[in-house]
């Protein structure tokens, strides 16, 4: 746990200052047909310093986390401060005050040995091995990372956290009759913790793993789409990673402020009136925890929801506290940084896409000719909302019911556009925090959202 060399500064720091200390911690096995690939054990850290002044900061940052390095990146940042701002010369005023406090650390962190990451994957790859030669590759993954965060700031709330989370991931393949290779990967559990909260047992995975190697063997008699505009279910996973790419990074509101497409459609309809959209900070709306809790970002602002479409129509952005001032909106603690040497940015935290009053089955039945899209390997999107994802696994909807499985595919659209077509939404949520956002830094994420019935654009031929 990082020692707090911070709080001795507390006297010295006067206008809007933030002090972070940080630590990342990565660990990581891998396996490739029984040979080891990856054995990663890593930590990062340092301090750094950001200082505002009329409406620009300085930053300042240094790998070595001691007193003497804490004076010393809290004065290059304030010289930075200065410089910037003789040069840009904003004249803003300062930021509005927030509520003090401090959130303390509520998760205790626990450093796993390595070997303990070892031996699971290799009991897992054992089983592969053992059960299934037909496979043609098997990648087995165990990775665990962490950020712990000490925050001091001049103006706001104090924090200390610590944030692990660990995941276990299987990647298939099999020859299908043409030759050609087939792939099927899936996060098989995990989640906020260690690798003691999950993986203690191996075998209580070989159900799962039974489950993926048949779905594995469905997709290799697959068939392949057929392209064209097209009814389609979305199972939960492509739901959340939706509200994140296509439509979240849409609406922060540093890419606002960059020309997105959201920059004119606050208060407009931009989704079907069944479609709300939250950024949650650390609760859920049936009180449990969120995926990847924010309490307080990097900027001492005490983290709540975001509400960003309510009913189909855009009602909010996600703000730092600067751009919260530009908006005339209240800022909800959506600046963080991924390392100790990063600047806070606006990020998603836990986005989800809420669900609705419908079953699954009810809304495969509602499709006469289409697909039910299950899981997707890769995704991305523009400030403008268009978004292209890939497919890993599906099946076609033939007279409401389904029918084979397809091969790899694509869907594409206009997010804002796709989502009016929006007529059904599953009862059920699925979150993931397995994943990654790249927006500059990376950082994780929590995603979700209930299956949604659509219009999209399939690839195929």
């Amino acid at each position: 746990m990082l020692k707090d060399y911070l709080s001795p500064f507390a006297a010295e720091l006067t206008g809007h200052v933030e002090l972070r200390a940080q630590m990342n911690t990565a660990r990581s096995v891998g396996m490739l047909n029984g040979s080891m690939v990856s054995n990663v054990r890593a930590e990062q850290g340092g301090v750094c310093a950001r200082v505002y002044r009329n409406g620009v900061y300085g930053f300042a940052s240094a790998v070595e986390y001691e007193e003497e390095s804490v004076r010393r990146v809290l004065k290059a940042a304030e010289e930075n401060a200065l410089f910037l701002d003789t040069r840009v010369q904003k004249g803003r005023l300062a930021l509005p005050a927030l509520p003090g406090g401090m959130t303390a650390v509520d998760k205790e962190y626990i450093d796993v040995a390595q070997k303990d990451y070892v031996e699971f994957v290799r009991a897992v790859d054992d089983y592969l091995k053992e059960k299934y030669p037909q496979l043609a590759s098997r990648t087995v993954v165990l990775r665990h990372n962490c950020m712990e965060k000490l925050l001091l700031v001049s103006d706001g709330t104090n924090s200390h956290s610590v944030r692990p989370r660990t995941h276990f991931v299987v990647r298939l393949t099999a020859e299908a009759p043409d030759g050609m290779p087939v792939e099927f990967f899936d996060v098989l559990g995990g989640g906020e913790g260690i690798l003691t909260d999950y993986f203690t047992d191996p075998a209580q995975y070989h159900a799962k793993l039974d489950e993926m190697v048949e779905t594995l063997m469905q997709k290799r008699e697959g068939v392949f789409t057929s392209a064209g505009l097209k009814d389609v279910v979305l199972a939960p996973d492509l739901a959340g990673i939706l509200a994140h790419e296509a439509v979240g990074h849409t609406v922060e509101a540093d890419l606002v402020l960059g020309g997105s497409v959201a920059a004119h459609s606050l208060g407009k309809r931009v989704a079907s009136d069944l479609i709300t959209m939250v950024d949650f900070a650390h609760t859920l709306p049936d009180g449990s925890r969120a995926p990847l809790p924010v309490y307080v970002d990097d900027e001492g602002t005490p983290a709540r929801d975001q509400l960003l479409i309510k009913d189909g129509m855009l009602v909010g952005y996600m703000n730092s506290r600067e751009s919260a001032v530009h908006f005339g909106m209240e800022p909800c603690g959506n600046a963080r940084g991924y390392a100790y040497s990063d600047e806070p940015l606006i990020r998603m935290r836990n986005t989800a896409i809420l669900p609705g009053h419908d079953k699954l089955e009810d809304m495969i039945a509602a499709i006469d000719d289409g697909y039910y899209f299950t899981q997707t390997n890769n995704g991305q999107a523009d400030t403008t909302g268009e978004f292209m994802f890939g497919i890993m696994m599906g099946y076609e909807i033939k007279h409401g019911k389904l029918g084979r499985a397809v091969r790899d595919t694509t869907i594409f659209g206009v997010a804002f556009q796709m989502l009016q077509t929006v007529d059904m939404l599953s009862d059920d949520m699925v979150w993931t925090c397995s994943g990654t956002c790249g927006k500059k830094q990376p950082m994780p994420v929590g995603m979700g959202g209930p299956a949604v019935k659509c219009k999209v654009n399939v690839a195929g031929k």
